[in-house]
């Protein structure tokens, strides 16, 4: 059954009705930004099916400094890695190389694989490069870095927008395409595991629903992480912060690793 206020809480395109125009704007942004790449490596496979590739943007200093990986969103059914290139632009300018990978969607694959899939990323690049040092995503990328950090594959995730408690979305009509049930969720869900070793950031927009900021408090307050609130910013306009060297977040990210 739907519950009401969930479904409000949680389904972020009824929410931001403008919400087309800003993803076109990441299709534009994140195509541009591909093309004046001056080093930068394609589709680079990470497993098996053709989703699980990913693109890899150096900086100027070259290829043997900090690494990180941003993971897209979509709640976990829908974009791409073609969509969020443009949101390594950020730590690309502070001289961190960044991964962005793509991944299978539910329901051809059930979440527990994506989760699987983005850990296959992370060792990949660990055996290639020899270090992973960060991992941030948004929405649902938010989630998959905090599980990596949940599981020691990285020292330092910052999830934008993220969700850390599943069981919410099993009453909302997001859970069509993943088929949770409440033990399920709860098992995907970072808040539910061991605190990790690593350091969590989690930030959240000021204009996104209760829900969301509780999910930020909560995973912060349970792993000892930091969170805060990035005033004005919508589900939609807060991973702009990721691909502005300039931003808040990303001189906040600059002093944590």
């Amino acid at each position: 059954m739907i519950d009401p206020y969930l479904e409000a809480e949680y389904n972020n395109r009824t929410k931001v009705p403008g919400h087309p125009a800003v993803i076109a704007g990441w299709v534009r942004d994140a195509a541009a930004f591909r093309a004046a790449a001056r080093d930068a490596e394609f589709d680079v496979a990470y497993g098996p099916t053709p989703r699980q590739a990913m693109d890899i943007f150096w900086p100027e200093a070259g290829r043997g400094g900090r690494l990180a990986m941003v993971i897209h969103g979509g709640y976990w059914q829908g974009l791409d890695k073609s969509f969020a290139s443009h949101l390594a632009g950020g730590l690309l300018a502070r001289g961190v190389a960044v991964a962005v990978p793509s991944y299978d969607l539910c329901p051809q694959v059930p979440l527990a694989t994506i989760v699987e899939q983005m850990r296959a990323a992370a060792r990949f690049l660990i055996a290639r490069h020899g270090r992973l040092d960060l991992a941030s995503g948004h929405s649902a990328g938010g989630h998959l870095a905090a599980m990596l950090l949940a599981d020691g594959l990285v020292p330092v995730a910052v999830p934008v927008s993220g969700l850390f408690d599943l069981r919410p979305l099993v009453k909302t009509t997001i859970n069509a395409a993943l088929g949770l049930d409440e033990a399920e969720a709860w098992r995907l869900s970072p808040l539910g595991l061991p605190r990790p070793a690593g350091r969590l950031h989690a930030v959240v927009g000021g204009a996104e629903g209760a829900e969301y900021r509780a999910q930020s408090g909560a995973i912060a307050g349970a792993w000892g992480g930091s969170w805060a609130v990035l005033a004005g910013e919508d589900h939609f306009s807060i991973p702009g912060a990721l691909a502005r060297a300039n931003s808040g977040l990303i001189s906040t990210i600059s002093t944590i690793f």
